[in-house]
């Protein structure tokens, strides 16, 4: 009864986990199409937050976490079903990790327009063409910009400097490069004096969006914070008493207790839902890109 018990928990656990990280099985069936789709944006993903995985690998070591922690609780706790709630969490931490690796990554780049922008700026003023100025910025640009632009030289001499930009843009995948690249493309075949005042434009606009980014951001904060600790005390609490005290630990190995984990793992996935639509932060979509970043799974 007791194994019964503790596999329905941990079953009930890989759908939550399944459910938050978007790979829950869907009954109906998905095209080619849909799939390939959905593959694209798990990699795009993975790029952005410098993972160096494909969607498969990452799905595999996020298991692999969540069962070797599993395990570890167990032994520690005596009782299966305490271990299966933090093994859920452990599986979750490198999606965690990554995203937000993944969101500093971006966030560096939207920073580094306005200067990236100048640059573009004061090359055409000097006599450059827009296509010139922007190779520069793969040697001269502002760091997260060089590393953006590493590929871009090769591949305008290949492809063109448009589709050079458009690449660029589908690898960052995010509003604010967008919007800069689809500027950039205008100024580009539109060419002349046009140009400067474009990017000059283009300057204020970024520097004002992310100016209020950078305020909603901050405002939120510490809502986020204490949200996540109010959800993850209670279960470091139990693992504490489970591990340390025989009586506590007989109680969670019962019928009792399993209902009782049972109860709070609910409670607490109602909970975390609740926080995630009240604290959800209102991002700009992407409505120029062809494939909008998801997370993998």
């Amino acid at each position: 009864m007791r194994l019964l018990a503790a596999g329905c928990v941990g079953a009930f656990c890989a759908l939550v986990a399944a459910l938050i990280t978007g790979s829950l099985p869907r009954a109906r069936l998905r095209s080619p199409r849909a799939r390939a789709s959905g593959a694209d944006r798990a990699q795009v993903w993975l790029q952005q937050a410098g993972a160096g995985l494909t969607p498969g690998q990452f799905a595999t070591g996020s298991v692999a976490a969540g069962s070797v922690a599993f395990l570890a609780g167990t032994v520690l706790t005596g009782a299966p079903v305490v271990a299966a709630v933090p093994a859920v969490a452990v599986a979750m931490l490198p999606r965690a990790y990554f995203s937000r690796r993944r969101a500093a990554r971006l966030r560096l780049v939207q920073e580094a327009w306005p200067d990236g922008l100048r640059d573009l700026v004061a090359s055409v003023r000097a006599g450059r063409s827009l296509a010139q100025a922007l190779h520069g910025l793969a040697t001269t640009g502002p760091a997260p910009l060089r590393e953006a632009f590493a590929r871009f030289p090769a591949l305008a001499r290949v492809l063109g400097t448009v589709p050079a930009l458009e690449v660029v843009r589908e690898e960052l995948a995010d509003p604010t490069t967008d919007k800069v690249v689809e500027v950039l493309v205008l100024a580009h075949e539109r060419g002349g004096r046009i140009v400067g005042q474009v990017l000059e434009d283009l300057i204020d606009a970024t520097t004002r969006d992310l100016k209020i980014q950078e305020e909603i951001a901050s405002e939120g904060l510490e809502m986020r914070i204490n949200a996540r600790a109010v959800l993850v005390l209670p279960w470091l609490v139990l693992l504490a008493l489970t591990v340390g005290n025989d009586a506590f630990r007989a109680f969670y190995r019962s019928g009792r207790g399993t209902v009782i984990v049972v109860l709070g793992a609910l409670l607490s996935l109602v909970g975390a839902w609740l926080l995630g639509r009240l604290g959800r932060e209102h991002r700009e979509e992407r409505v120029l890109g062809a494939v909008p970043a998801g997370s993998p799974g």
